[in-house]
């Protein structure tokens, strides 16, 4: 990997790593549409500029139909889910079960038809991904059943991630990611909007909420997205599809450092069986698959 493309995919690990700090501050004084709602917006003003200056919105508008159906499944229900789940669990944790993504995009690769997916390496790295998953949910749900719901949501989002990505890459082949995104928050946030405006915030946020908020559109949605197209385009899907690595160690990190979270038990057995079976659940081996 040239010195551009290292810089590149830590640079996407980075942006990618600090939204759940600033969900759990945003998550203080504003209610989960408003932060989604917000986010949407942001990223949609700095995405859809980009994607004119390329040239590439007109054609994208051809499969607005899938795109339609990309935004409910990789925005509205993962980013609802995902920053209802923060109100009780810490963000380390969420950013762990987040990144079970590669776990379910093998298993919807496989129902999709790719016989790679069911290759011996890959087929270890879903059971050890599933176990770590298992000991996460069970420990973190001894002592609240309510972290259990929160457990449970995160799960949905993560898969409702892969099916979104899996879906539009064989629906959408081809298609300017800057282009797919900027319209697909367009959608989302229209869908936000009415949910936005009944919980409007009666007074104005403090000076850290606003930020936060800003730093989730702008960084985390904006600039993350397009750095990522950056990413691919400069060492390709199979590598950059491992930052979900570097998110997990940044965010995980983070919710020590400032928000003074914990090392939980769930957090030190489940982060090297998650990270470790994603990593070989993601991994396309050349050798012959063991079963179709």
């Amino acid at each position: 990997m040239s010195r551009r493309g290292w810089f590149l995919f830590s640079l996407v690990g980075l942006l990618w790593g600090v939204p759940y700090l600033f969900m759990k501050v945003a998550l203080e004084e504003l209610s989960t549409p408003m932060i989604v709602f917000s986010r949407l917006v942001i990223g949609a003003c700095f995405l859809i500029p980009l994607a004119l200056k390329e040239g590439t919105l007109r054609s994208a508008f051809k499969y607005w139909r899938y795109i339609a159906l990309y935004a409910v499944l990789e925005m509205v229900i993962p980013w609802t889910l995902i920053t209802n789940s923060q109100r009780s669990l810490s963000s380390g944790v969420v950013a762990l079960l987040v990144a079970t993504v590669p776990i379910w995009a093998t298993l919807f690769a496989h129902h999709s038809g790719d016989s790679t997916a069911a290759h011996r390496t890959r087929i270890f790295g879903i059971a050890i991904g599933l176990v770590g998953i298992a000991l996460i949910v069970g420990i973190e749900s001894v002592s609240d059943f309510t972290n259990f719901i929160a457990l449970a949501q995160i799960l949905i989002a993560a898969a409702s991630y892969a099916w979104a990505v899996n879906m539009i890459t064989r629906k959408a082949p081809g298609v300017s990611g800057v282009a797919i995104n900027g319209i697909a928050m367009t959608i989302s946030a229209a869908i936000f909007t009415p949910f936005a405006i009944q919980s409007w915030p009666s007074q104005t946020p403090s000076t850290n909420v606003i930020l936060s908020t800003i730093g989730l559109g702008v960084i985390c949605s904006g600039i993350a997205f397009w750095v990522f197209f950056l990413v691919l385009a400069e060492i390709g899907p199979a590598r950059a599809s491992l930052v979900v690595y570097p998110n997990t160690a940044v965010a995980v990190l983070l919710g020590i450092l400032i928000l003074r979270e914990e090392i939980t038990l769930a957090l030190a057995i489940g982060l090297p069986l998650v990270l470790a079976g994603s990593y070989l659940a993601s991994r396309k081996p050349n050798p012959q698959p063991i079963a179709v």
